[in-house]
C-alpha cells in the first residue's frame, strides 16, 4: 500500500534539514575574529538593546551615495522586508568585516534582492558623505556580483546628519561611542531585519550570517509576503534562540507536528484496511432476501 506523498514531504524535509551538516541548529552566530570579540560584547553605551516589535520613523532623512536626499520611507512599503546594517566607511577593521559578511550572505541566499528584500547600510559617522558611500557601494556591489543581478538597485548606502543618525540608532537600539584614544568608534555588529512597514522583527549578530538564518529572518520579517510554503513551515519548527544566536528547532511544535503526522499516517493506513474488510464482509454475507426465506422455512 502506498501512503499519500503529501503526508511525508514536510516530515522527511524536516528530518533532512535536521540531519544535514550545517543545519539551522549548527549554523548560528559565528564567533568574531580574534581582536573583535571585545567589540561585540561591549559596555551598555556601545551594546545593542533589542527593540523587537518597535517601528522606526520612516520620515527620517538621509542622503544616498549619489547625493540624493531621501527618507527611510523610500525603502519600505514594497511588500518585502528591509535588512538594516550599520557601518561607517572609515572604520579600520570591524565595519568592513560586517559589510563583507553581508555581501557573502547576499551571495549565498536563494532569496532575490529587489523581489524578496532590500538592504540599507547606514554610516553612523556623521562626518562621512556620499563620496565614501559611493566607493563602498561600488566595492560591495562588485563583490556580490552575478549572484544578485539587481543588487546595485537594492543595496543602498546612506549617510546623514548627526540628528538623523542618533534618531535611527536610538530607535533600533544600536549603541556606538567615539573613542579618543584609538580615534575610532566602538560599536557592535548586527544585521537588523524590519518588516515592510518598518517594524523591527529580528537581530542577527556577528560579522557573518548563516544562509539559513538569513533566509528565515527575512521570511519572518516579510510577514508572509516572501518565501516559499516550506520556509513558512520551517518557521513553525524553528525559533530564534537568543543564547545560541541562531534559529534552532522548537521541540514543542515539532512534537505537535510529529503527533499530527503520526495520526495522519495511521489514518491513511487503517482506514483503507477497514474499508476493504467491510467490503469483504458485505460480499461474503448472503443477500437479505435469502436470509429471510431461510428463516421462514
Amino acid at each position: 500500500m502506498r501512503f499519500p506523498r503529501v503526508l511525508f514531504t514536510p516530515f522527511f524535509g524536516l528530518l533532512l534539514l535536521l540531519a544535514t551538516p550545517g543545519s539551522v541548529a549548527g549554523q548560528g552566530y559565528t564567533t568574531p575574529q580574534p581582536g573583535l570579540a571585545d567589540q561585540t560584547e561591549q559596555t551598555p553605551e556601545v551594546s545593542i538593546e533589542e527593540h523587537l516589535g518597535d517601528t522606526i520613523s520612516l520620515d527620517t532623512p538621509f542622503v544616498t551615495s549619489t547625493g540624493e536626499e531621501v527618507t527611510l520611507g523610500d525603502y519600505f512599503g514594497k511588500d518585502h522586508p528591509v535588512v538594516l546594517v550599520f557601518a561607517y566607511h572609515s572604520c579600520p577593521m570591524l565595519c568592513s568585516l560586517i559589510l563583507d559578511g553581508t555581501a557573502q550572505a547576499l551571495q549565498e541566499t536563494e532569496l532575490v534582492a529587489g523581489d524578496d528584500f532590500e538592504v540599507v547600510s547606514v554610516s553612523f559617522n556623521h562626518r562621512e558623505g556620499p563620496t565614501l558611500a559611493a566607493e563602498a557601494k561600488e566595492r560591495y556591489v562588485e563583490m556580490v556580483g552575478d549572484a544578485q543581478p539587481a543588487i546595485a538597485s537594492n543595496w543602498h548606502f546612506l549617510t546623514g546628519s548627526e540628528e538623523s543618525i542618533l534618531k535611527l540608532t536610538g530607535e533600533t537600539g544600536f549603541g556606538f561611542e567615539w573613542d579618543e584614544a584609538t580615534q575610532q568608534y566602538a560599536h557592535s555588529a548586527a544585521a537588523i531585519f524590519l518588516s515592510p512597514q518598518g517594524k523591527i522583527t529580528r537581530y542577527l549578530y556577528g560579522i557573518q550570517y548563516a544562509p539559513r538564518d538569513f533566509r528565515l529572518a527575512a521570511v519572518e520579517a516579510g510577514e508572509g509576503t516572501i518565501g516559499s510554503s516550506l520556509d513558512r513551515f520551517l518557521l513553525t519548527c524553528f525559533r530564534y534562540d537568543s543564547e545560541a544566536r541562531s534559529y534552532t528547532p522548537y521541540i514543542v511544535n515539532i512534537m505537535k507536528l510529529g503527533g499530527g503526522l503520526l495520526l495522519a499516517v495511521m489514518a491513511a493506513f487503517f482506514i483503507p484496511m477497514w474499508l476493504r474488510e467491510r467490503r469483504r464482509g458485505d460480499a461474503e454475507s448472503p443477500p437479505a432476501v435469502g436470509r429471510l426465506a431461510d428463516s421462514t422455512q
